[in-house]
């Protein structure tokens, strides 16, 4: 029996309709499992929030080139996307699920797994130190570096020394890209001329994908958290107020910007909450990471 024309196109819009809605569908699920929003989501990979809402209801005709921009920020190969295998979908969401709920060492050792190809030697036993301001790293990576017997670097005070000026005048002078320029190139130097190192990296860092990307291939990264309010106190704590000061809304703007940086925060191999903890103690928990991931023995 032969199909008309029109019973044809009838099958592939049909087919097309279905492809879409699986689309949706999937996209929705990888976001829910890592709990990201769609602002989230959006900022990450540069796809609107009113896209987003028609492409996760199933109405969004959506080109290769975006679906491969939220593939990346999802962290999916874009081929689960459109893969139409539910016994494969349902194996995949169970098993996303259970890494979420993981413990970092866990996670790190199914990442080990997964990627048998990475050199480890590119990490050699360089440990670096991510989060917001205020969170601990300068504190806790010099400890850590004593303890390890190893040195201490906090990135943006060896541009400072190369460049002999503060990173206010910096950025005053070379504005932000010419900021994100010299801390890309003194990473590099510090990769080039250390393979046992402590390092400090500035909570903006993420901001810079290339920069951040390298950091992750070349570091055994660590995101020490804590909560907003605790960020704001430590850092007043250290003499500064100048994040309150004339400004009502800065633990909202604080809470958003942590917000936005979570998701990138979150690929470090490591996590660290320091919130409510003495500095002893959110060193012994640093050092007992450390030591489970047999980055130093």
């Amino acid at each position: 029996m032969t199909m008309s024309k029109d019973t044809k196109i009838d099958i592939l819009d049909e087919s097309m309709r279905s492809l879409i809605n699986l689309v949706g569908i999937r996209v929705l699920e990888a976001r829910k499992a890592k709990s990201l929003s769609r602002r989230q989501l959006s900022e990450i990979s540069g796809v609107s929030q009113r896209y987003l809402v028609q492409l996760e209801g199933g109405e969004g005709n959506i080109s290769i080139g975006l679906l491969h921009r939220i593939s990346i920020a999802l962290e999916h190969p874009i081929e689960w996307l459109v893969r139409s295998d539910d016994a494969f979908s349902e194996d995949l969401d169970q098993l996303i699920v259970r890494y979420q709920n993981a413990d970092a060492s866990t996670r790190e050792q199914v990442r080990r797994l997964l990627e048998p190809e990475k050199p480890l030697q590119d990490k050699m036993q360089r440990i670096g130190l991510i989060g917001l301001r205020g969170a601990g790293k300068s504190t806790l990576g010099a400890l850590l570096g004593e303890k390890l017997n190893i040195p201490f670097i906090e990135l943006n005070q060896e541009i400072q020394q190369n460049i002999g000026m503060p990173i206010s005048d910096v950025i005053a002078m070379y504005g932000t890209d010419g900021f994100r320029k010299l801390e890309a190139n003194t990473l590099q130097h510090v990769i080039s001329t250390h393979e046992r190192v402590v390092l400090a990296v500035a909570g903006g860092v993420v901001e810079d994908e290339s920069t951040f990307t390298e950091l992750l291939a070349r570091f055994n990264t660590v995101w020490l958290q804590a909560s907003p309010m605790e960020h704001m106190e430590r850092v007043q704590a250290q003499g500064d107020f100048r994040p309150m000061a004339d400004n009502p809304q800065a633990m909202d703007q604080l809470r958003e910007i942590l917000n936005a940086r979570t998701p990138r925060y979150a690929k470090a191999e490591l996590h660290v909450d320091t919130s409510g903890k003495s500095v002893h103690d959110a060193l012994s928990d640093l050092l007992a990471l450390i030591s489970s991931q047999n980055i130093y023995n």
